[in-house]
């Protein structure tokens, strides 16, 4: 067959747009549950409306990548969990591909972050927690960084401060186990070397934070309260016995006879009645951070996925 006879063949019979099981609607879209397979190999499950992904679902890339959650019109919106190839795994909110909202972030190497995320960047109020020391931060984020109040807790100590660009920066103090606090500031000074950026970016001077040490407060130790004595009871007295004289004109029980009891007891009354386009695929997720603030490369965005029609 000659070139020409298979380009003619390809014409007629269109690009390959993979396979699909499922629900149409009365335009032929694909509509209500179904499954595809798409051109590159990745498959979906799901619910679809009028042509688009939308509703539960899920989606598994041909590298071993995945995402289990909700879709509006073939975006990744609300809740879901997307596991990378490297193991690496995301369980929160998504807006339009995005991690988005409340959610908690599992690094390979054994790190997390619980909290809030915007634009894919961890960005508000979140906890980070390193694997290898067992230090976490605790406070606000800003685009992926230390931004505003935080604290960084160690195993016998804490920083209580305000941070910038992940480091310390400006008035804080270290709180201490024993009971000691050391309050301070935390000054930028700039380093005479300057890291290098791309062609098009000038190189910025590196900041460190020097602490500047300020008042120590008296080491106040917790003193164990002496424990209160029990007081005993002390018995009652017993009651003294009286014996009644009968009044005149009372007769004496007759020996034999069982005197009646004084109060008889009333017997009660009855109760009464009771009342698809594929996604670029992820090769991997988030590498974790370092201490100190430096971060890895972020993954890349979890694809545009394809619509098949």
């Amino acid at each position: 067959m000659s070139d020409m006879g298979s380009e003619e063949m390809e014409e007629e019979q269109g690009p390959y747009l993979g396979e699909y099981e499922g629900g149409r609607n009365e335009r032929e879209e694909r509509h209500g549950e179904g499954k595809a397979t798409l051109p590159n190999g990745d498959t979906y499950e799901g619910l679809y409306e009028n042509g688009k992904r939308h509703g539960q679902g899920v989606y598994r890339f041909k590298n071993g990548a995945r995402y289990i959650g909700e879709y509006a019109k073939n975006k990744k919106q609300g809740q879901g969990t997307f596991i990378y190839p490297d193991g690496t795994k995301y369980d929160g909110g998504w807006v339009e591909d995005q991690r988005c909202g409340f959610g908690k972030y599992y690094y390979v190497n054994g790190d997390t972050y619980e909290g809030e995320w915007q634009n894919h960047l961890r960005h508000g109020r979140g906890t980070y927690s390193y694997a290898a020391t067992g230090t976490k931060y605790v406070g606000m984020w800003n685009t992926g960084k230390w931004d505003g109040h935080g604290e960084l807790i160690h195993a016998n100590h804490k920083y209580v401060g305000t941070f910038k660009d992940n480091r310390m920066e400006g008035k804080g103090k270290y709180v201490f186990d024993i009971g000691c606090e050391q309050h301070g500031e935390y000054v930028p000074i700039e380093q005479g070397e300057k890291e290098e950026k791309g062609d098009d970016e000038e190189p910025q001077a590196i900041i460190i934070s020097k602490w500047k040490a300020g008042q120590v407060t008296a080491i106040t130790l917790k003193e164990e309260e002496p424990e209160e004595p029990v007081a005993e009871p002390e018995p009652e007295p017993e009651a003294a016995v009286v014996e009644e004289t009968p009044a005149e004109g009372e007769m004496e029980p007759v020996e034999g006879e069982t005197p009646a009891a004084e109060g008889t007891e009333e017997t009660p009354a009855e109760d009464g009645e009771k009342t698809e386009e594929p996604a670029q695929a992820p090769t991997e997720g988030d590498g974790g951070e370092t201490e100190g603030g430096e971060t890895t490369e972020e993954p890349a965005a979890a694809t545009e996925e394809q619509t098949a029609e």
